[in-house]
């Protein structure tokens, strides 16, 4: 059988229309997550918060040891019949029967046994796409979100919907949506392309080769494992960013049309590989600032530029698995029967894995599969993992059913260690103080600069103004001295003449004058020179001003270079200090699992006091201390303390030994206690052992029956009432048990406890008890004259589901026994159900939405039309339109024809057939 791609092309021959641009370092874009506020976690220490699980007993240790103990939630969805089922399976009952109120799955064992479970949540076949997300992945996605890895993983037999639940893209219908597109379109929401990123690979594991969904000629990748943490990655793996929901489609799109599928006699569009969707999450996280403050108490600029951004990174994982088929099943050969093969193989290790943690077995198997490696992480790791198991309603696999019912009960046991993985982006840091260090070099360079052109420019001009001022010195002493000059050539001129008239007398004179006039002239020399003395003055000020300005400059680019020298120094210091902080980490590591140890140590040798504890009581019991005055004590403590802790077989086992080494006589006995609790978990004992068959003669044999009626009819507890007509109702199954249950009166008591509760479970176990009842041919006068038949209709007051099934249940079974009597010959009139009024109630329910009220009131209905007597009453009760709908419209054909055969064999329905024109028969 050749296999072929989901888009129906051969291997080989998919073209990709819309090229992408990816690789493992792709840049293009990056988004954010804003998510709820996430738990507090201190970090004040600069460490990286990170740590590892696996799936397995993993020998590295773990970096941090704070984390959150989570257990692995497990869900259940049931597929609806499909068209192959609904005509093979017709005559029979499904195998699954749901009770989602109270998250329990029973499986049928045969009509009156059934062994039941209880799930994490118990989905329908009527959930919505919406409904299955919400209730399985969301708490996952917001987990992923905070920074918790996570796993969402769905396991079931191949066609029972797995990949409908995964990988639905819901192309026409965004209703039908599956897990991968809503939670992808969830992280997109709360996310900002600013400061955070996503990246998204896709890969398949076919017949144990990883190959990759986006990149079809990448078809071997390795696993690497970390050797220090244990981390598993792909670093062959194609990762592509997006940044918003069409990118992330696309991609899913293109990796379901590369994926193997085939068509097999369970499914046409088989999965022939397992499917791994793994989104990688980088969120930036907003935290105050730390203690770096300055004298006034305000933050300052260096503790804001040492303060590295703190990360979180989380991975979700969602698992499409393989289906599990049976070869003589599922038809496969060739190629397809190796593909088979492969599949059951991995699955078969992944379930010895979780065999082995959910029994806490010191070797875990996870080496077996690269599945189990690529998983090592969501079983027993450090991921929240969601598993949704799908089952199918068809009886022809009951055994399949049961096999992954199980898987899940197991997987319900593992418990991962959720941490969170958290770190300083020091990268970032670098490259802000990198940015930042540019940015104060750049300014010194410029401040530099601008004082250098300052310096220069004042110089110039100081320069320029000492060469003005000389200029005007020169010219100002050039005109007095060519002035004094010519005022001194006219004193010589006159004095001359003076002389010449007054030689003799003004001798004397002459040289006072010229004293006079060289002392004129060195005192205007002066003069002129005081004004030039103050420009040259101040030119030196100014010089002294740019001089002290430059040297400023100088010791503040010194200082910074201080700055910077300092933040270095520090940063050395904090690389050191974590250091330190990482060497105590593992050290503190050593010390645990050394602890560890030690308390395995000694829980080993407690349980060894334990056995020998519990073999020296059942010596001291074998050689007659419990026949002592401390008996009947002992006796009720151990039936106190036989609460059922666990469904399934191992209640029924500890029942059972309960049973061996107490007796049913002293069981029995404490049904009478005065202790209230004492009677109650006494009458749940009774019930559990009255639900296997091979008890029930005993049970009755030693009086328990009467006991039981007689809690009935003395008790006022709503819990010993419950319990007790559960019990009853076991008994009744059997049809000596039926008469002993009329003779001594309890219909009455049933009918009369029917009156008085209002709690939806009292009233089930009530009612299912008079319903097995119903179904014995020779109590039907009797039943109805205590007043059975008035108390089951009495109970559809509580509009509970349940409750009504048991009630149509019973009318069902007391129909058939009357049609069985009137085609024996036995002579009746009207059915004793239409004189009590049942017939309104029937009609109106014939076509209820739950089907097991509609299919057993539907043979009621068929039952009650056999006999001709009540054919006019049906008709004006309208019970001939529900017949008529019922012989073309029901889902099971056994019950369509028996109402076709009821119509067609009735004078008084023919004729009121053909009087309303309708054609029949």
């Amino acid at each position: 059988m050749a296999n072929t791609y989901r888009n129906g092309a051969q291997k080989g021959a998919v073209k990709v229309d819309r090229p992408l641009s990816w690789n493992s370092n792709t840049k293009s874009s990056s988004f954010s997550l804003k998510s709820k506020p996430s738990v507090p976690v201190s970090n004040s220490s600069g460490l990286r918060r990170s740590s590892t699980g696996s799936l397995g007993n993993s020998s590295a240790a773990a970096k941090d040891d704070a984390g959150v103990l989570g257990r692995v939630r497990v869900a259940v969805r049931l597929r609806p019949r499909n068209a192959e089922e609904l005509v093979t399976d017709a005559d029979f009952a499904d195998c699954v029967e749901l009770q989602p109120e109270l998250k329990r799955l029973k499986l049928r064992r045969n009509n009156w046994d059934s062994d039941t479970y209880e799930f994490d949540e118990v989905l329908t076949e009527f959930a919505s796409q919406k409904r299955v997300y919400e209730v399985v992945a969301k708490p996952v996605v917001e987990s992923v979100l905070e920074g918790y890895n996570g796993t969402v993983m769905a396991y079931g037999q191949t066609g029972t919907g797995k990949t409908y639940t995964l990988g639905r893209l819901g192309d026409e219908d965004t209703a039908a949506r599956g897990i991968m597109v809503r939670a992808l379109e969830d992280i997109i929401a709360e996310t900002s392309p600013e400061t955070d990123s996503i990246s998204v690979s896709y890969l398949q594991l076919y017949m144990e080769t990883i190959q990759d969904l986006l990149d079809p000629t990448n078809d071997n990748i390795a696993i690497m494992e970390d050797p220090k943490t244990g981390d598993v990655s792909l670093p062959g793996a194609t990762v592509v960013e997006v940044r918003d929901h069409q990118t992330s489609v696309e991609l899913l799109q293109l990796g379901e049309a590369h994926r193997f599928a085939a068509n097999t006699k369970l499914n046409t569009e088989s999965s022939r590989s397992h499917a791994i969707l793994m989104v990688h999450v980088k969120r930036s996280i907003k935290e105050r600032d730390s203690a770096f403050s300055s004298e006034n108490g305000k933050t300052s600029h260096m503790a804001k530029t040492l303060k590295p951004p703190i990360i979180r990174k989380a991975k979700l994982v969602v698992v499409d698995l393989a289906g599990s088929e049976r070869i003589d099943k599922s038809g496969s050969e060739g190629h397809a029967l190796e593909e088979a093969k492969s599949i059951n193989l991995s699955l078969s290790a992944l379930g010895k894995c979780i065999n082995a943690l959910a029994e806490n077995s010191a070797h875990v198997p996870v080496r077996d599969s690269k599945l189990t490696r690529l998983l090592r992480d969501s079983f027993g790791g450090t991921a929240r993992t969601s598993l949704i198991i799908t089952v199918g309603p068809s009886p022809r696999h009951r055994g399949e059913t049961a096999s992954t019912i199980m898987f899940g009960q197991r997987a319900m046991k593992v418990e991962n260690m959720l941490k969170l993985k958290e770190e300083f982006d020091y990268k970032s840091l670098s490259r802000r103080l990198d940015i930042q260090l540019d940015k104060l070099i750049a300014e010194h360079e410029r401040q530099q600069k601008a004082f250098r052109d300052e310096v220069e420019r004042n110089a110039a001009e100081a320069q320029k103004r000492i060469a003005e001022a000389e200029r005007n010195y020169a010219d100002a002493l050039e005109k007095e001295r060519l002035k004094y000059q010519k005022d001194y050539m006219e004193s010589i001129k006159k004095l001359e003449e003076q002389w010449i008239i007054n030689q003799g007398k003004q001798g004397n004179e002459r040289v006072k004058v010229e004293r006079e006039d060289d002392s004129f002239y060195k005192t205007s020399s002066r003069e002129a020179a005081v004004p030039v003395s103050e420009e040259v003055t101040d030119v030196k000020i100014l010089l002294q001003n740019e001089t002290l300005l430059r040297e400023a400059a100088e010791e503040e680019v010194n200082n910074l270079k201080n700055q910077v020298a300092q933040w270095k120094r520090l940063e050395a210091a904090c690389n050191c200090e974590i250091l330190k902080l990482r060497k105590m980490l593992e050290d503190e590591t050593c010390q645990k699992t050394k602890l560890e140890e030690e308390i395995a140590i000694l829980q080993s040798q407690l349980l060894q006091i334990s056995f020998e504890a519990d073999e020296t009581r059942r010596k001291l019991d074998r050689n007659g201390t419990a026949k002592g005055p401390g008996s009947l004590d002992s006796l009720i403590s151990r039936v106190q303390h036989q609460q059922p802790k666990d469904s399934g077989d191992g209640e029924k086992a500890s029942i059972a030994k309960l049973f061996e080494q107490v007796g049913l006589q002293k069981i029995l006995s404490l049904l009478e206690a005065e202790d209230a609790d004492v009677r109650i978990h006494a009458v749940k004992v009774v019930a559990n052992l009255a639900a296997e068959e091979t008890n029930q003669e005993k049970i009755v044999e030693a009086g328990g029956l009467t006991s039981l009626l007689t809690l009935l009819s003395s008790s006022e507890d709503e819990t010993i009432h419950r319990v007790a007509a559960g019990a009853i109702a076991n008994l009744a199954m059997n049809e000596t048990n039926q008469e002993l249950i009329m003779v001594q009166g309890g219909i009455r008591l049933l009918s009369t406890t029917a009156g008085k509760a209002e709690d939806p479970q009292t009233l089930r176990m009530v009612a299912g008890a008079i319903a097995n009842l119903c179904g014995n041919d020779k109590l039907q006068m009797k039943l109805r004259g205590e007043g059975g038949i008035k108390a089951l209709l009495g109970m559809v007051r509580c509009r509970h589901p349940d409750v009504l099934a048991q009630v149509a249940r019973g009318i069902a079974n007391f129909a058939k026994c009357e049609s069985r009597a009137s085609a024996q010959g036995t002579k009746i009139g009207r059915s004793l159900l239409i004189d009590d009024g049942a017939l309104p109630w029937i009609v109106q329910n014939a076509n209820n939405d739950v089907s097991p009220i509609r299919r057993h009131i539907e043979l009621a209905l068929c039952h009650l039309a056999q006999h001709e007597v009540n054919a006019k009453d049906m008709i004006s009760g309208g019970a001939l339109w529900e017949l008529v709908r019922i012989s073309r419209d029901c889902s099971r054909e056994d019950i369509r024809t028996l109402a076709y055969r009821t119509l067609t064999s009735s004078p008084t329905f023919q004729a009121e057939l053909k009087r309303l024109r309708i054609d029949y028969g």
